[in-house]
């Protein structure tokens, strides 16, 4: 589903920086990948790269067929809109707006009607196990909660892939355990999932292990 060939990210911030160097890598839809290494490795990168947030320097990177490293920024962006979902270490709620409405925003530029959007929103929220917190302000919820939130608004509108980038490293253990079975069970129900964490028990839930370490990768399973 995706395929990364020989594809290198070099920023130019005075000497040159190669975040990753000659990569190749492919995911397959279904796939539970983890993403591992030190920090500075090249870990977010590479996630940026497969999430349409960057650009690669050189190589290729195919959707399915479909070649996105000469796309333009909007197609990039309408891809994204409709392939991927995100999940960051900050959940990125809007306070005084309800648990539902930041679900329901996630989905704001992505031409879905208003009713819609909210049918969405609601569904997502009860696979998260928060549909009777839908009208909380985040101010009012947990970091456990939040995380979930945010988790809902990545899946409502029905992605193909969801990214993650350390998204328990604002958890504590309990959470951090809800947060890992509820990828467990969205991968388990077809969706493909891509960690990146430097926790090693998230980890070892992936059934695909990748580590990043000088922009290089090693994969074991």
């Amino acid at each position: 589903m995706l395929t990364l060939e020989g594809v290198e990210r070099v920023y130019h911030e005075g000497q040159p920086v190669h975040a990753l160097r000659a990569v190749d890598l492919h995911i397959d839809s279904g796939d539970y990948v983890s993403i591992t290494g030190p920090s500075g490795a090249g870990k977010s990168t590479l996630l940026n790269l497969l999430g349409l947030l960057d650009v690669p320097t050189a190589g290729s990177y195919r959707i399915r067929d479909m070649e996105t490293s000469t796309c333009s920024a909007a197609m990039r962006g309408a891809i994204r809109c409709r392939l991927f979902g995100f999940v960051f270490q900050a959940f990125h709620l809007l306070p005084g707006r309800t648990a539902l409405e930041n679900v329901e925003l996630g989905m704001l530029y992505g031409g879905y009607r208003r009713g819609r959007r909210r049918r969405l929103a609601v569904d997502a929220l009860e696979r998260v196990g928060l549909g009777r917190r839908a009208a909380a302000d985040p101010r009012q919820l947990s970091g456990g909660e939040k995380q979930r939130v945010a988790i809902a608004r990545a899946v409502a509108a029905q992605p193909q892939v969801l990214f993650c980038d350390e998204p328990t490293g604002n958890l504590d253990s309990t959470n951090t355990a809800i947060v890992v079975a509820m990828l467990r069970e969205l991968n388990a129900n077809g969706l493909t999932v891509v960690v990146v964490t430097h926790d090693a028990d998230v980890a070892a839930e992936a059934r695909r292990k990748i580590q990043v370490i000088d922009g290089l990768l090693n994969e074991s399973r």
